[in-house]
């Protein structure tokens, strides 16, 4: 089953197709032809026999509606053998079914599996082989300038994850910094997938530098980040308080009443719930 390191690697690349394109043109120093859009294309890369394979992601790049480049993508995080005989149908299949270059980009955060991803793939002598393009964490720049950070965000969250042991923080500043431009959702996505992969020295260090003052006040992320808790804080504090308030009044609470009160975030409507607690003799009174 994948790990939620590899199922967060992959959204990258289904929320933001043209990653593929600042990793390759970026870091990996891979030319790019010109192009109009990048966009998310069917990962089922079947052949003419009932074999289907489906790789991690894969990305067109097209002008108009024509491809002009195509990216299959693969999270991997363990050395899995049977990769090097599928990898070679995944770029075969496509190559035929767009009629354009196809590469082959494999993430790999561990160093000696990214090792293992680069070496080509013989498929049959003389010449044809396959090379995949490997980024690992040798290949992820320390990305320190913020900057940089808010025009790729998601580059400083990979530096983060495969640089935040170092004792720089201005890796942590610039992962701050590239939250500041995403939406909460994907920024709290990925501090989450930070702190759980950073090893325990390193995610110390990261905690404390999201709880200091300055950053509490400065940082646009840690408003809305922090803001969310506190209301959500709030929200749990008027839920008990309702749920006392029924209990006191002997009206009977369903679980699935209980469940609408205890996940319940509006806090106007908590507030009208526990005004009619007050009075009310039935639960249908209460919620209206």
């Amino acid at each position: 089953m994948p790990s939620y390191l590899h199922e967060i690697l992959v959204k990258m690349f289904h929320d933001r197709p043209a990653l593929a394109v600042d990793l390759l043109a970026g870091p990996l120093g891979i030319g790019v032809p010109a192009f109009e859009s990048a966009r998310l294309s069917a990962a089922e890369l079947t052949d003419v026999t009932p074999t289907e394979y489906r790789a991690d992601a894969v990305v067109t790049l097209n002008i108009a509606d024509r491809p002009v480049f195509a990216v299959v993508i693969e999270v991997q995080l363990h050395v899995d053998r049977r990769k090097r005989y599928v990898w070679p149908a995944y770029t075969a299949t496509l190559y035929a079914r767009l009629q354009c270059p196809v590469v082959l980009l494999v993430l790999s955060p561990d160093p000696a599996v990214a090792a293992w991803c680069a070496q080509p793939i013989v498929v049959s002598e003389p010449g044809l082989a396959l090379t995949p393009v490997v980024l690992g964490s040798e290949q992820i720049p320390v990305v320190t300038d913020t900057w940089v950070a808010r025009r790729h965000p998601e580059l400083a969250v990979l530096a983060a994850l495969a640089h935040g042991a170092e004792p720089d923080p201005s890796v942590f500043t610039a992962l701050f910094a590239a939250f500041d431009v995403i939406d909460l959702d994907h920024a709290t996505l990925y501090i989450d997938l930070v702190l759980m992969v950073l090893p325990a020295a390193a995610r110390a260090r990261l905690e404390e530098f999201m709880t200091t003052t300055p950053f509490r006040y400065q940082s646009e992320f840690a408003r809305r980040y922090f803001g969310q808790g506190e209301a959500k804080g709030k929200a749990d504090g008027k839920a008990e308080a309702l749920l006392a308030i029924l209990d006191a009044r002997n009206i009977p609470v369903s679980d699935d009443v209980r469940e609408d009160i205890t996940t319940c975030t509006d806090i106007e409507q908590l507030e009208a719930w526990i005004r009619r607690a007050a009075t009310a003799d039935r639960m249908e009174d209460v919620l209206g």
